[in-house]
């Protein structure tokens, strides 16, 4: 029986990934959840920094976290600052709309793996999660 993920060139992961989706924008979480799923990534989302951090203090676990920068309460790079402090070894890839270099550098800076301008691609995402699945 084929899988429509048997397209995406993910179907050759070990095991199904998770991925936690933080960006405040509800939207950017429905297309990126839409993307994962697509992918059969299973997808968790928190509405802001503050929400990812508190993730993994509860004890979950993600094979990527889909990161925005400019998000309420707590952005993107604290909440990656926190999280490598805390020991997280996560894939945390910067997904924004804020493309210059000095807000790129500082994003990587806080610990990012690697940085895309919204809106993330179908392909885009399926080269990460190959990167992260075969891991």
């Amino acid at each position: 029986m084929a899988t429509s993920s048997s397209s995406t060139g993910v179907d050759k992961l070990k095991n199904k990934l998770r991925a936690l989706v933080v960006d405040d924008n509800r939207m950017i979480r429905l297309y990126m959840v839409s993307l994962l799923k697509k992918a059969n990534v299973e997808a968790e989302v928190a509405e802001d920094g503050k929400a990812a951090v508190n993730c993994f203090l509860q004890g979950k676990t993600y094979d990527i976290i889909l990161m925005d920068k400019d998000m309420p309460q707590m952005d993107g790079v604290q909440a990656t600052r926190i999280l490598r402090e805390m020991g997280v070894k996560t894939k945390i890839v910067g997904v924004t709309s804020h493309s210059t270099e000095e807000e790129k550098r500082e994003f990587l800076e806080a610990g990012l793996d690697d940085f895309f301008v919204k809106p993330l691609t179908s392909p885009q995402l399926i080269e990460l999660l190959k990167d992260v699945g075969n891991k």
